[in-house]
């Protein structure tokens, strides 16, 4: 299991440019905010064209229309919010086209086992990958999801992502856009220690699907004089210990277990 984690987080480094050419979140589901520059044209008007910064406030002045609120919102949704006051007793039928001429530079935190974390700056659309990328990508001992933390109007939003399906399974709807002032963080490998009679005792990778088993393998299986139908997993939780004893090999095991293979008597 061990070479299986690392090659899934070796994957990366060999795919990621080509997910990154996949775009799954477009530059409409982009949020505009202060900074961001956007060119504005209403067809057969000329006089309605614009090109405009998003105050700090998150509004714009818009011709005939004066102040209007655009903050925290995407292209498609402000081009619809304009269209429907123009129609609103100033021209029949308008057809409005908003594009983001410049990206503000958005600050993003990215935390955890990435080789490079810390304060991240971007310009433009970025999804998850790419900030990863950003960053150096994932380090040796990074686990098997991520994180994302997002302020929201009324309460913070917690995002996870499943890594080991957005890398090697391709699930690329986890690819999410990043949005500003987000914080990032990528999870460890979770660890159990194996002891007694197996090949190598020590410690190990033991992530979502790991079993006994999985994690005696890994140790290098069992030794001559194991006893297979005795195996115990002690377990902390808090500050409480818990003794599985006579566990079967499939039992499935968790971040911080101890595995004990005891000596066979016969």
């Amino acid at each position: 299991m061990k070479g299986r984690v690392k090659n899934i987080f070796k994957v990366v480094v060999l795919v990621l440019v080509a997910l990154l050419n996949t775009h799954p979140a477009s530059g409409q589901d982009y949020l505009v905010g202060p900074g961001d520059v956007l060119s504005i044209t209403v067809y057969d008007n000329d006089d309605l064209k614009t090109k405009v910064r998003v105050s700090s406030n998150g509004t714009i002045v818009m011709p005939l229309l004066g102040q209007v609120n655009v903050n925290k919102m995407t292209v498609s949704a402000i081009t619809e919010k304009i269209t429907r006051q123009l129609a609103d007793g100033y021209i029949v039928n308008p057809q409005v086209n908003i594009f983001v001429d410049e990206f503000r530079s958005k600050k993003v935190v990215v935390l955890g086992n990435v080789r490079n974390p810390g304060l991240i700056e971007l310009n433009g659309p970025t999804t998850f990958l790419e900030l990863v990328s950003k960053v150096g990508g994932f380090d040796k001992d990074a686990g098997e999801t991520a994180t994302i933390k997002r302020v929201g109007n009324e309460k913070d939003n917690v995002i996870v992502i499943n890594l080991v399906s957005l890398v090697k399974g391709g699930d690329l709807s986890q690819n999410i856009q990043i949005n500003d002032e987000d914080t990032v963080y990528i999870s460890g490998a979770g660890m159990c220690y194996v002891t007694g009679e197996v090949g190598t005792p020590g410690t190990y990778p033991c992530g979502e699907g790991a079993t006994v088993l999985k994690l005696v393998t890994l140790a290098k299986g069992f030794t001559g004089k194991a006893s297979k139908s005795g195996i115990d997993v002690v377990r902390m939780e808090g500050d409480k210990k818990t003794i599985l004893e006579d566990v079967s090999l499939d039992t499935p095991v968790k971040h911080n277990d101890v595995i004990v293979v005891p000596e066979s008597f016969f």
